[in-house]
């Protein structure tokens, strides 16, 4: 495997208007499927064949499937690709493929053939977690994520909406940025204790 010097880029990407081509048909396509979904990326899906799973996810100006061999036109018009296929070497040429066109790709079960991967993502409204290892080892990703899932429950969901609320208020105020920052997180560090703190089941 090669051997990453510098560490990755952490990003969120907003795909609502971007197109993702997603190439393979099987369980770990449905899953990256899903999540391009959740994300709101518009699919051309890639494949021999697919899965019931994957089928039943077509929809216009959403997901679309194309039953057949990749083949290099799948690339045009597309902002990132995810090769997921039980092919290796299927998998190497759409990753050197979509290199050549400087497009962002993302190989399943080969994460030092591609350029990017997706994280362990643990989601509490709108506070998002991601756990990554450099795709070196994603079962502890997944792991680390659980476990963090067990101590960050749903009620940050509110929280997130309560201090956006409060964000939003400060920015009309005009009392710089300096303040609103330091405000915000001595108000998240309060409301966060108080969500740590043990409950009272007496």
């Amino acid at each position: 495997m090669r051997k990453r010097t510098m560490p990755y880029l952490a990003l969120n990407i907003d795909m609502g208007k971007r197109t993702a081509l997603l190439v393979g048909g099987g369980r770990v396509a449905a899953r990256k499927l899903r999540t391009l979904r959740e994300a709101g990326a518009r699919v051309r899906v890639v494949a021999p064949a697919v899965l019931p799973a994957i089928r039943e996810q077509e929809a216009p100006g959403a997901v679309t499937i194309r039953i057949g061999g990749y083949e290099t036109a799948d690339l045009d018009g597309v902002a990132l690709v995810v090769a997921a296929t039980d092919d290796p070497a299927v998998n190497r040429r759409v990753a050197a493929e979509a290199g050549e066109r400087g497009l962002l790709v993302s190989v399943a079960d080969q994460p030092e053939v591609g350029d990017c991967h997706f994280p362990a993502l643990l989601r509490r409204g709108g506070l998002e977690i991601a756990v990554a290892t450099g795709g070196r080892c994603p079962a502890l990703a997944a792991e680390v994520r659980d476990a963090i899932a067990d101590v960050i429950g749903n009620d940050y969901a509110d929280l997130v909406e309560q201090l956006a609320a409060d964000r939003e208020k400060l920015l009309t105020e005009g009392n710089g940025t300096t303040y609103n920052k330091e405000l915000l997180r001595t108000k998240a560090r309060r409301l966060i204790a108080e969500l740590s703190a043990p409950k009272d089941i007496s």
